[in-house]
This record gives C-alpha cells, sequence and structure tokens, in this order.
C-alpha cells in the first residue's frame, strides 16, 4: 500500500488533535501553585535574632485543591547559600507585632500545613520566621525564598523580586 502525500498529512493533523485534546484535558490536573512574594517586613527581635513576615500572594490554577504538607522560609546570602528560618506561629505573630508596632498589622492569615487551596482560586497568605542574624545581614540578602509543598509532594517556591 502507497501512502501518498494527503493521506499522510491528513494523519498527521489526526494525530496532532489528538495530542492537543490530551494536552487540554490534563491541564487543570498539575499540582502546583504560583504566586509572588507582595510585602517583606523585617525587624531585630534581640541582639543574635531577627524576624521575617512575608505577606504572599498564591493562586491553584488546578483543577483539583492544593492542600499544604509544610511552608518554610528561606534567605539567600549573596555567596547563593540558603539559610532556613525557624517558623513562628500565628499566636506568636500577633504577639511579636504587638511588642514591635513598627512590624505593621497583621494583614493576611498564616499559612498552615493541612490547609486546603480550592481549585482555581487565588489567596494571600503570610509566613513569618525567625533567622538568627541581625536585621542588618537580613537586608543584605539576595533574596527571600517561600517554599510550599503539597501533600502529593509538588513542590513550588515563591520568590523574592528584589
Amino acid at each position: 500500500m502507497k501512502l501518498s502525500v494527503p493521506m499522510l498529512a491528513a494523519g498527521l493533523v489526526a494525530v496532532g488533535a489528538m495530542v492537543i485534546g490530551f494536552l487540554s484535558l490534563t491541564k487543570d490536573a498539575v499540582i502546583q501553585v504560583t504566586g509572588d512574594i507582595q510585602k517583606v517586613r523585617i525587624g531585630a527581635l534581640d541582639e543574635r535574632g531577627s524576624i521575617a513576615i512575608l505577606d504572599f500572594r498564591v493562586t491553584n490554577p488546578a483543577g483539583y485543591p492544593y492542600v499544604v504538607r509544610s511552608a518554610e522560609l528561606f534567605l539567600e546570602n549573596k555567596a547563593g547559600e540558603r539559610k532556613t528560618g525557624r517558623a513562628i506561629a500565628d499566636m506568636d505573630v500577633k504577639r511579636v507585632l504587638q511588642a514591635f508596632p513598627i512590624l505593621g498589622p497583621k494583614y493576611n492569615d498564616t499559612i498552615r500545613t493541612k490547609e486546603k487551596f480550592p481549585p482555581k482560586t487565588t489567596v494571600d497568605k503570610m509566613i513569618a520566621s525567625r533567622f538568627e542574624m541581625s536585621e542588618a545581614e537580613l537586608n543584605a540578602r539576595t533574596r527571600f525564598i517561600v517554599r510550599i509543598e503539597d501533600v502529593d509532594g509538588a513542590v513550588n517556591e515563591l520568590v523574592e523580586k528584589r
């Protein structure tokens, strides 16, 4: 059987249509979040430690809920090293903001483990961490990175743009 150019072209078009159809059906199935860091607040807690409070916006474009397994805040310094902050619980954040009014008010809810981001939604969240370094060292950072992991293992990072 000889294949003609029109038959070959029709076959390629059919295969292309099936691939496009499959990809469009599965695009909502990718578990991920996207977003950006909206506001960064830094303050010295004592001579050995400082706090970083980040407000960020996160979007779940998938057709399924994104369930948070963990959320961490990292600082990346000029040498490219990542320093992990020690998370501060929501109740303690409220106390810190009362004790240090220069940091401003609590704008958003703190991201929590087992929290669900519904499908096709955007929410504003906050993360606060203590770093065992001075306020000047925090201000000299290259960037902050918020790392969010889903219960199914998907890991996403929101990176500060400086």
